[in-house]
């Protein structure tokens, strides 16, 4: 049963009047209309002549043959005759018209003009002009033509999800089955164009001279060309042998069938993933990132990709596999696991066709490489543990061969780490567990921490430890925090064997780094050469009091304790004439403890302009600080050194015998000297030297209060703006040190400048006197004959600037939008061919700088022919990174820097981007540096065809 809902503007109380009762008395009490009980009030007769047909059926008409099955079920469709079966519409129709509807009652139809609007389920058609066929159940929608001649209101059908526009839709409302001519429907992030396409009632589509495009114009760009196609939509597109037609230019590219993947936006697909062709000028052609991903579930997505070079004549070039493994849980964790493994020449096998008659190789250092990286990020939760893990192990090689990533190519050391750490619940307690590994390309050091333990104990005050109640006293404040650090680690870097910088012989020594290779064969000297200790830290808060009303005093006391689990023992070796060095086991405890006083206060000076000045007040903050550090001198009587006699052992600098260290003073030693124990250990030698310093600090700070001229509800009268950021001089002078008691003078002055222009200056003033090799002698600046306070030993200066012209903001605050995802959210791949960024081509230009320069005395030596004087300026460097909008579809983007020590660029990255609509080009060229190259490609925008490009390189792995 259906409810029928007309509309005809002007044209309504006619029609109802005229058709209603004839329309009730010839479908019966059971058509599939709304039922209609009989009044009990007479009705008069209506008198009137019945209208007049003016399209009476014809019995011996012809009936064309129906091959898309829009007309089936028995002739009477709507169940109209007698017998009380069931009507074949199941839901509620509702159909409208702008102009009028017109109904052909003995041929069962209705007919609709101008802007008319069928809605049945799903089901949606609009067009000018729309039958109705209630015998065959048949819907037929049909445009109009203009006074041009122009075909406009072409049908628009709607099913479901799916939207079709076409010249004529004839759809069948029971079998769901349909014909669309000259078809224009969306699939995805694509468009099918057909001359005919036939639905049927699993809503799959069978195309006949269709053309497939991501480009969204009527007359696209380029498309795919097939005479035969069939779409299931949200699936996949699949065709007959086909061809590339690029601005109605057929191109020859084709295949024998092609296979278009069409998921629906929230879904993920498995797939082909089809590999791009290229040529590199080192290994030949090559097939590149092809391979299978795999959509395992809604968690879980693997990618198997590879790489494949041709070589040269009987030598092979090559090859490289990767396996990616990305993985999310909603709110619990998210991570991404690869494994690559390359396989190449070590030698050059293709000659460079370069115009230098010297170019430059790549040479690798292994045939062999493989990166394994991964990361795994939890999401934090309550009083829940955490585990988190982020590792990149790689051969030394792998990424200066398989990387076309600048950063990657240059970044000479990569590290490791994985985690659990854990609060315990009501409780003080948290831990943690660790496990990390370092390693540097260059040298090819590798140092493993396994494991590293961390335990802390949270702040506790005594008071509350001994369950007494609080009563304001001052034993109140103190409290006491301790922490547990426990580490054992392996390196395959040997150290050289030092004693006294050189100046006292070891026996076996050198003065050389060895670096053992990581391989099973090595495990025995590599845990020979492991370290174990453990620490612990005791932090002694002894509370914070007030002197004199406006003075904080803080006192602290620290406590710290080391453990080793073996020693280095030394023993003069006379005939040899040098020191032999030998490890030991055992238990070793060594502790250290210091104090200190902080005193601190807080001053301003402020002034205030009356009237309604701009500028309405300025405020200066002065924060002054005094600190003493004291720690004992215990280095005879503590285990971090070894007393060892040196007989008549000479110093090779005085040609002196050695004289006794300055520690043993008072001891009958004739010529000791006192060697660390635990040289190079994990937490090192503990503190033993005496220290008494004194330390001041000054810190300043700027800010005015200028009136906002913009507030309109005086609810932000006034803005504040900061003039000097901070202005900070610190000093120190240690009573304990026999020789250069005063420190250096330090100052930072930092600010901001109009909220674009970041200004850091750093500086170190010295006060004592320096010989002619830059060394300090211990005699002040101001007993010299020409007598000064200070002397500038080092500085440095950073400045950078950041704008964009359109809004006034700086670019890392501008809201940029995110690039169109080209691959499934799951299983993203790191990509070897760097592709340019998202460009925003609202923003005219926008330009980025930052000027570095670092200052060191140089001594007081005048340069000689022999004896060249080096500059001041160790380093003066300029950045500069921007992009401009030349045209509404082009843009142009610049990165370089100039070192104007060494005067040349060190690197320069030059990127071009135009936009095509449906194509784009990437360009990126890089003149100078160990990463230059070129980069072109014109590729489909479309994440469905990002295989379809045409990319030229030239980079640094194949020049």
């Amino acid at each position: 049963m259906f409810h029928l809902i007309l509309y005809a503007p002007g044209r309504w109380p006619r029609l109802l009047t005229l058709l209603l009762p004839l329309l009730l008395s010839l479908l019966g009490a059971r058509t599939g209309l709304a039922q209609q009980r009989p009044r009990t009030t007479s009705v008069p007769t209506d008198v009137r002549p019945a209208p007049r047909v003016l399209n009476p059926p014809k019995p011996n008409a012809p009936v064309r043959t129906d091959t898309v099955g829009l007309v089936s079920g028995s002739p009477d469709s709507l169940n109209v005759a007698a017998g009380g079966r069931k009507g074949a519409v199941e839901t509620t129709v509702k159909y409208k018209a702008k102009d009028s509807i017109r109904f052909e009652v003995q041929n069962k139809k209705a007919i609709l003009y101008d802007k008319a609007n069928v809605d049945y389920g799903d089901m949606n058609i609009q067009s000018a002009r729309i039958t109705v066929d209630y015998n065959t159940n048949v819907v037929t929608a049909e445009g109009r033509k203009d006074s041009t001649g122009k075909l406009v209101d072409r049908p628009v059908f709607k099913d479901g999800g799916s939207t079709y526009q076409a010249n004529r839709i004839d759809y069948n409302t029971k079998s769901k089955r349909g014909r669309i001519t000259d078809v224009v429907t969306n699939m995805g992030e694509g468009y099918i164009h057909a001359e005919t396409i036939k639905k049927n009632d699993r809503n799959e589509l069978f195309g006949v001279r269709g053309r497939y495009t991501t480009c969204n114009l009527e007359d696209p760009h380029f498309y795919i060309n097939a005479s035969k196609m069939k779409v299931i939509p949200g699936e996949k597109v699949v065709t007959g042998p086909f061809n590339l037609v690029i601005g109605d230019i057929p191109t020859p590219l084709g295949f024998l069938f092609g296979y278009f993947p069409t998921p629906k936006t929230n879904q993920r697909a498995s797939g082909l993933i089809i590999p791009t062709f290229g040529q590199a000028a080192d290994r030949g052609f090559f097939l590149r990132n092809g391979g299978y991903y795999w959509a395992a579930n809604d968690h879980i997505g693997v990618r198997l990709t590879g790489d494949i070079y041709s070589g040269n004549a009987d030598v092979f070039g090559g090859w490289r596999g990767t396996a990616e493994v990305q993985y999310i849980t909603r709110y619990r964790y998210s991570g991404l696991l690869s494994f690559n493994y390359s396989s190449q020449p070590t030698t050059q096998i293709l000659s460079s066709t370069d115009v230098n008659t010297n170019p430059q190789y790549n040479v690798p250092r292994s045939s062999k490489n493989f990166a394994l990286a991964w990361n795994h990020t939890p999401v934090a939760r309550p009083n829940g543990g955490r585990f988190s893990a982020n590792v990149n192990v790689s051969s030394s090689n792998y990424y200066r061969q398989n990387s076309y990533n600048q950063r990657l190519y240059l970044q000479p050391a990569f590290s490791s780490t994985i985690s659990y750490s854990k609060q315990i619940r009501n409780s003080p307690i948290n831990y943690a567990l660790q496990l990390s590994q370092t390693q540097n390309t260059q040298s090819g050091t590798m140092n493993f921490t396994l494991p590293d333990v961390t335990v802390g104990v949270a702040r506790q005050y005594l008071y509350d430890l001994v369950g007494l109640e609080p009563q304001g006293k001052f034993y109140e404040q103190l409290a006491v925090a301790y922490t547990f650090v426990g580490q054992n680690r392996i390196s395959n870097s040997i150290p050289q064997t030092l004693l006294n910088s050189g100046a006292i012989p070891v026996l076996g020594g050198s003065r050389e780094t060895a670096v053992l290779p990581v391989k099973l064969d090595n495990l025995a000297k590599l845990l020979r050469n492991s370290q174990t200790g453990v620490q612990h830290q005791f932090q002694i808060t002894l509370g914070n009091y007030t002197l004199l009303k406006h003075f904080n005093l803080n006192p602290s006391i620290s406590y710290n304790e080391v453990w080793y689990f073996k020693s280095l023992d030394y023993s003069y070796n006379s005939t040899a004439r040098a020191v032999r060095i030998d490890t030991v086991a055992g238990f070793n405890r060594l502790n250290s403890y210091s104090g200190g006083l902080n005193l601190s206060t807080n001053f301003y000076g402020t002034i205030n302009r009356k009237g309604t000045r701009k500028i309405q007040a300025l405020r200066h903050k002065v924060t002054p600080s005094l600190s003493w550090q004291y720690s004992p001198d215990n280095r005879a009587s503590n285990r971090a050194f070894a007393i060892t006699e040196l007989g008549d052992l000479r110093d090779p600098a005085t040609g002196r015998v050695f004289l006794n260290d300055p520690s043993l003073k008072g001891q009958s030693y004739q010529s000791a000297q006192l060697l660390p124990r635990y040289n190079g250990f994990l937490f090192g030698v503990p503190s033993t030297t005496k220290v008494s310093a004194i330390n001041f600090s000054l810190q300043n700070s700027v800010e005015m209060k200028v009136r906002n001229n913009e507030d309109t509800t005086g609810t932000t009268p006034f803005n504040k703006v900061s003039l000097i950021d901070g202005l900070d001089f610190n000093i120190g002078y240690n009573f304990a040190d026999s020789v250069f008691n005063l420190s250096p003078l330090g100052i930072v002055f930092r600010t901001q400048v109009a909220r674009k222009l970041n200004l850091l200056v750093n500086s170190n003033l010295e006060f004592y006197q320096q010989d002619s090799t830059r060394r300090l002698i211990n005699k002040f600046l101001w007993q010299q004959d020409k007598k000064k306070l200070a002397r500038l030993a080092s500085a440095s200066l950073t400045m950078s600037y950041q704008f964009n012209p359109s809004t006034g903001d700086r670019k890392s605050a501008i809201k940029r939008p995110v690039a169109p995802a080209n691959d499934p959210s799951l299983g993203s791949p790191t990509r070897l061919d760097p592709y340019e960024d998202y460009v925003d081509f609202e923003i005219p230009w926008d330009l980025s700088t930052n000027l570095t320069a670092t200052y060191a005395n140089q001594g007081p030596l005048p340069a000689r022919f022999n004896r060249p004087r080096n500059s001041p300026y160790t380093a003066v460097s300029l950045n500069l990174n921007g992009s401009v909008k030349l045209t509404e579809t082009l843009r142009f983007g610049f990165s370089t820097n100039y070192d104007f020590v060494n005067k040349n660029p060190a690197f320069t990255s030059l990127d071009i981007f135009k936009d095509l609509h449906c194509w784009q080009i990437n360009g990126n060229w890089r003149p100078f540096g160990p990463t230059r190259g070129y980069f072109v490609t014109i590729a489909a925008k479309s994440a469905l065809l990002q295989d379809l490009k045409l990319s030229r390189n030239r980079t640094f792995l194949n020049y």
